[in-house]
């Protein structure tokens, strides 16, 4: 199956499913003799990982990351880094009853019709237990890039129709911080109490919600991004719109940008050195003609509410034949508290990467 890789000199292939015996990621072109720190790494696994409270699946996974190959002696050795994930909690018969039935909004049909087989078992490949392996890959670009001062951080603005008002970023530490005192993952205290009780009462009824999630690069240098097809935000989308549920994608103003005028919207620069100046303003979320511009880069993903639901819903067999289908197992009655950290580890390796592409921008002469 094509499509398993993603970025050009910071490059990550992930492997595994759902209900096999482990996933994992191979990562190549991470600079040799970068410190490794297992236990943030793990720690960052910990964040996404199920059954960390009522309002998140009950699967038990502890995500125990093994380093394979590619670390000597607690530092990168320039050499692929295979990292594995072993499976531990697999139910497969919570799937028996859909072994030949479509659910609604899954990849049932699309992965059968494609492939002409589909592993029915939480979906396989395209379970979203794949993202356990991009968290891996994604906390070793954030190692990398705190060795430049770059900082990511996110959290979730709003479920439903709740949203967090804006929320200041001190410092990184102190945002995370504050943001996992809490189960929704919010920054904000109030909003969170008020996000968790909604999305308990949708896991009672049976149901699911949607949610979106903010994402803020913090000290980004000017340059990174590639013209014309690699521009930045275009690779912070795609990174993003291959997250699973992920169903929306704006940076700076995003759709509000179009209700307003030129004049409101244009940032304005502020005198300062070259190579580091400002604006009043930060409508374009930090990047301008596809290319960081210092200012701190802002974009939003919005995640529709989880497919699998616990009330009966009328589907087709594979044969076209009229059935019916519920959810069983263990699932999420809203995703994003548990995809924070996978936002930050995609936009980590879109930013690892055109960190190192960018190192070959400009000539460099000797002498």
């Amino acid at each position: 199956m094509a499509g398993n890789t993603f970025g050009q000199l910071f490059r990550i292939t992930t492997f595994g499913e759902s209900h096999g015996e482990a996933i994992g990621v191979i990562i190549d072109g991470c600079p040799a003799q970068l410190p490794v720190d297992l236990e943030y790494i793990q720690s960052e696994l910990d964040k996404r990982r199920p059954g960390q409270s009522k309002i998140t699946t009950q699967r038990k996974e502890s995500d125990t990351v093994q380093i394979l190959s590619g670390v000597f002696e607690g530092q990168t050795t320039g050499t692929p880094i295979a990292m594995i994930i072993p499976n531990e909690d697999q139910r497969s018969k919570d799937y028996s009853h859909n072994v030949d039935v479509f659910r609604p909004s899954h990849a049932d049909y699309t992965y059968l019709t494609k492939y002409g087989i589909r592993d029915h078992r939480g979906g396989g490949r395209s379970s979203a237990r794949e993202t356990a392996a991009r968290v891996a890959a994604g906390a070793l670009a954030k190692l990398l890039l705190k060795t430049q001062g770059i900082e990511i951080v996110a959290h979730v603005s709003s479920v439903g129709k709740i949203n967090a008002p804006n929320v200041e970023i001190k410092s990184a530490e102190e945002f995370i911080e504050e943001r996992e005192k809490n189960i929704v993952r919010c920054a904000d205290p109030a909003t969170a109490e008020e996000m968790i009780t909604y999305i308990d009462g949708v896991r009672k009824s049976g149901d699911t919600v949607g949610g979106k999630i903010t994402c803020y690069v913090q000290n980004c240098p000017v340059g990174l991004g590639e013209p014309v097809f690699d521009k930045l935000h275009a690779d912070l989308g795609k990174a993003m719109l291959s997250i699973n549920a992920v169903h929306g994608f704006e940076y700076g103003s995003g759709f509000e940008g179009s209700e307003m005028h030129g004049s409101e919207h244009n940032d304005i620069f502020i005198p300062g050195t070259p190579g580091d100046i400002k604006t009043r303003t930060n409508f374009s979320g930090g990047i301008q003609g596809g290319i960081s511009n210092g200012m701190p880069i802002e974009f939003k993903v919005a995640f529709k509410p989880v497919a699998t639901i616990m009330q009966a819903q009328p589907t087709i067999d594979s044969h076209g034949n009229e059935a019916e289908i519920s959810g069983k197992g263990r699932h999420d009655p809203c995703v994003v508290p548990r995809a924070v950290v996978i936002v930050e580890a995609m936009a980590a390796l879109v930013i690892a990467d055109h960190w190192l592409r960018n190192r070959n921008a400009i000539l460099e002469v000797k002498g």
